[in-house]
């Protein structure tokens, strides 16, 4: 079956063809929506950008698919409350993830002490607002890699 080329850019299509390559089941909607128990047109519709799939969807799909990915995806992208909250993670390799790590670990015994310095008075003043500001930056770059390796721990079956 050739893939489909409207859905060609939808993240939870590329999510079901990756799966089809060991499940052959879900290489095509109609069986992808028998595994998935929802409905063919509905899976049309989200893979198609018509529709924002329900989280359970979501859920669902991540765990036939074995794409965790997708969970971070929904949550940072259609979720009103997620998209503002939580940090984009892709999968990435363990390769990527280490190297990564390792940039964003270098100064962590920094940002130990400078909130420390920071927290000493117990106020946050207004000339210890921009460095809060970066140690908080640095800190969702130590989640971002985080969440990317527990995504691909996930993937992987670790969790």
């Amino acid at each position: 079956m050739g893939a489909a080329t409207k859905a060609a850019d939808n993240i939870y299509y590329r999510a079901r063809m990756e799966a089809a390559t060991h499940n052959n089941e879900l290489s095509s909607r109609e069986k992808a929506a028998l595994v998935l128990g929802i409905d063919r047109t509905k899976l049309a519709r989200i893979e198609l950008d018509l529709v924002v799939p329900f989280p359970e969807e979501v859920r669902l799909m991540a765990d036939a698919y074995n794409a965790p990915e997708l969970l971070n995806y929904h949550c940072t992208h259609d979720c009103p409350i997620g998209c503002c909250t939580m940090t984009k993670a892709d999968l990435r390799s363990i390769e990527q993830i280490a190297l990564r790590s390792y940039g964003v670990l270098q100064n962590a015994q920094e940002i130990r002490e400078a909130l420390i310095d920071i927290a000493a008075d117990g106020v946050i003043d207004a000339g210890e607002r921009p460095r809060v500001a970066e140690i908080l930056q640095q800190l969702k770059d130590i989640g971002q890699v985080a969440d990317e390796l527990t995504i691909l721990a996930k993937k992987i079956g670790i969790q």
